[in-house]
């Protein structure tokens, strides 16, 4: 068996000062989804799954930032809806368009 995952889900769980005009992802609960869906796919028995906590992905504006290797795809997630989304992208592989992260 080679090391490695089917898809490796980060988080961002970089805390800044409060007040900071960037925010940060920690105070939007990153950690708790996180943590939702590592305890999710550990329940559903997935093993090919990775996910885990990052360092800063440098969007926190955008909302939780996350994202999803080896497909690259970049999300913004801001409520219990979108988190069921990147579930959904997880065990899929089909990326969600509403939560895709525009640096616009």
């Amino acid at each position: 068996m080679e090391p490695g995952y089917k898809r490796h889900v980060f988080f961002c769980g970089h805390e800044r000062t409060p007040g900071h005009k960037r925010g940060d992802c920690k105070s939007k609960s990153s950690l708790e989804m996180m943590t939702k869906l590592k305890r999710r796919s550990r329940e559903e028995g997935i093993k090919n799954i990775r996910v885990q906590k990052s360092g800063c992905l440098n969007y926190c504006e955008q909302g939780v930032s996350c994202v999803i290797y080896p497909e690259g795809v970049w999300y913004s997630i801001k409520s219990e809806e979108d988190l069921e989304k990147v579930w959904n992208h997880i065990i899929t592989g089909e990326k969600s368009d509403s939560i895709l992260m525009r640096l616009d």
